[in-house]
Protein backbone atom coordinates (compact mmCIF):
# COMPACT_ATOMS: atom_id res chain seq x y z
CA UNK A 1 0.00 0.00 0.00
CA UNK A 2 1.01 3.60 -0.48
CA UNK A 3 -0.45 7.07 -0.28
CA UNK A 4 -1.60 7.91 -3.80
CA UNK A 5 -2.47 11.54 -3.21
CA UNK A 6 -3.30 14.14 -0.59
CA UNK A 7 -6.24 16.49 -1.34
CA UNK A 8 -6.46 20.09 -0.15
CA UNK A 9 -9.43 22.43 -0.43
CA UNK A 10 -8.08 25.83 -1.46
CA UNK A 11 -9.50 29.31 -1.85
CA UNK A 12 -7.19 30.42 -4.69
CA UNK A 13 -6.56 27.48 -6.99
CA UNK A 14 -4.15 29.25 -9.36
CA UNK A 15 -2.08 30.81 -6.56
CA UNK A 16 -1.71 27.47 -4.81
CA UNK A 17 -0.84 25.61 -8.04
CA UNK A 18 1.81 28.21 -8.85
CA UNK A 19 3.30 27.92 -5.33
CA UNK A 20 3.77 24.15 -5.52
CA UNK A 21 5.03 24.25 -9.11
CA UNK A 22 7.50 27.07 -8.34
CA UNK A 23 8.95 25.89 -5.02
CA UNK A 24 8.56 22.11 -5.23
CA UNK A 25 9.03 21.59 -8.97
CA UNK A 26 5.71 19.77 -9.19
CA UNK A 27 4.06 19.11 -12.53
CA UNK A 28 0.36 20.06 -12.87
CA UNK A 29 -2.16 18.24 -15.00
CA UNK A 30 -4.67 20.11 -17.13
CA UNK A 31 -7.17 21.93 -14.92
CA UNK A 32 -10.36 19.94 -14.36
CA UNK A 33 -13.60 21.95 -14.24
CA UNK A 34 -17.11 20.71 -13.46
CA UNK A 35 -19.35 23.73 -14.05
CA UNK A 36 -22.47 21.98 -12.76
CA UNK A 37 -20.88 21.37 -9.34
CA UNK A 38 -18.79 24.58 -9.44
CA UNK A 39 -15.74 22.40 -8.78
CA UNK A 40 -12.25 22.77 -10.20
CA UNK A 41 -9.00 21.00 -9.42
CA UNK A 42 -5.42 20.25 -10.36
CA UNK A 43 -3.37 17.16 -9.64
CA UNK A 44 0.28 18.04 -9.00
CA UNK A 45 2.94 15.35 -9.31
CA UNK A 46 6.39 14.99 -7.78
CA UNK A 47 9.06 13.04 -9.66
CA UNK A 48 8.05 10.08 -7.50
CA UNK A 49 4.63 8.55 -7.13
CA UNK A 50 2.82 10.75 -4.59
CA UNK A 51 0.55 13.55 -5.78
CA UNK A 52 -1.32 16.51 -4.32
CA UNK A 53 -4.83 17.35 -5.47
CA UNK A 54 -5.76 21.02 -5.12
CA UNK A 55 -9.53 21.46 -5.14
CA UNK A 56 -11.75 24.54 -5.19
CA UNK A 57 -15.47 25.03 -4.79
CA UNK A 58 -16.86 28.45 -3.82
CA UNK A 59 -19.08 27.07 -1.04
CA UNK A 60 -16.14 25.56 0.87
CA UNK A 61 -15.01 28.09 3.48
CA UNK A 62 -11.53 28.47 4.88
CA UNK A 63 -11.12 27.47 8.53
CA UNK A 64 -10.14 30.25 10.88
CA UNK A 65 -7.21 29.49 13.15
CA UNK A 66 -3.89 27.72 13.11
CA UNK A 67 -4.14 24.79 10.68
CA UNK A 68 -1.33 22.90 12.39
CA UNK A 69 -3.11 23.03 15.74
CA UNK A 70 -6.51 21.45 15.07
CA UNK A 71 -7.80 17.92 14.52
CA UNK A 72 -7.02 16.56 11.08
CA UNK A 73 -3.84 16.74 9.08
CA UNK A 74 -1.28 18.80 11.00
CA UNK A 75 1.28 18.89 8.17
CA UNK A 76 2.73 16.91 5.34
CA UNK A 77 6.42 16.37 4.74
CA UNK A 78 8.37 16.79 1.54
CA UNK A 79 11.86 15.29 1.30
CA UNK A 80 14.07 17.72 -0.59
CA UNK A 81 17.20 15.53 -0.60
CA UNK A 82 19.72 17.01 1.83
CA UNK A 83 20.28 19.31 4.81
CA UNK A 84 21.69 21.95 2.46
CA UNK A 85 18.52 21.82 0.34
CA UNK A 86 16.34 22.14 3.46
CA UNK A 87 18.33 25.26 4.41
CA UNK A 88 18.28 26.70 0.87
CA UNK A 89 14.55 26.23 0.29
CA UNK A 90 13.74 27.56 3.76
CA UNK A 91 15.74 30.73 3.04
CA UNK A 92 14.23 31.12 -0.44
CA UNK A 93 10.72 30.88 1.00
CA UNK A 94 11.61 33.30 3.84
CA UNK A 95 13.06 35.81 1.35
CA UNK A 96 9.94 35.50 -0.80
CA UNK A 97 7.76 36.41 2.19
CA UNK A 98 6.43 33.03 3.33
CA UNK A 99 6.06 32.22 7.02
CA UNK A 100 8.72 29.98 8.57
CA UNK A 101 6.99 28.14 11.40
CA UNK A 102 10.00 26.06 12.49
CA UNK A 103 13.64 26.88 11.76
CA UNK A 104 15.92 24.17 10.29
CA UNK A 105 17.04 21.77 13.02
CA UNK A 106 17.50 18.14 13.93
CA UNK A 107 14.45 16.99 15.86
CA UNK A 108 14.33 14.54 18.74
CA UNK A 109 13.28 11.75 16.37
CA UNK A 110 16.33 12.36 14.18
CA UNK A 111 14.83 14.31 11.27
CA UNK A 112 16.57 17.38 9.91
CA UNK A 113 13.68 19.64 9.01
CA UNK A 114 12.10 23.05 8.88
CA UNK A 115 8.39 23.84 8.79
CA UNK A 116 6.93 26.43 6.44
CA UNK A 117 3.45 27.68 5.63
CA UNK A 118 2.03 27.66 2.11
CA UNK A 119 0.01 30.68 0.90
CA UNK A 120 -3.18 29.39 2.54
CA UNK A 121 -1.61 28.35 5.85
CA UNK A 122 -1.02 24.62 5.32
CA UNK A 123 2.08 23.45 7.20
CA UNK A 124 4.79 21.70 5.20
CA UNK A 125 7.80 19.99 6.74
CA UNK A 126 10.88 20.23 4.58
CA UNK A 127 13.07 17.21 5.33
CA UNK A 128 16.38 15.99 4.00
Amino acid sequence: MKIEHLALWVQNLELMKDFYVTYFNMKPNTKYVNDKKQFSSYFLSFDGEARIELMHRPDISQEIGNKGQMNGIAHFAVSVGSKDKVNQLTELLRNDGFEIIGEPRTTGDGYYESVISDPEGNHIELTE
